[in-house]
């Protein structure tokens, strides 16, 4: 995982699930937990970025 991903995943967790896996239900869960609370988003995007 680079730096950039890491930052992006503490910052803009949806921004950085899309640009690793793009638009689908990924994305979409990472949109939707991150609107209801920052932290799991953050988990989230931490968990399938960090998965190859």
């Amino acid at each position: 995982m680079s730096i950039l991903t890491v930052i992006l995943n503490i910052l803009l967790p949806p921004l950085a699930v899309f640009m690793k896996h793009g638009l689908g239900v990924t994305f979409l869960i990472s949109l939707l937990l991150t609107a209801l609370g920052w932290i799991p988003g953050v988990i989230h995007a931490f968990l399938v970025n960090g998965t190859k």
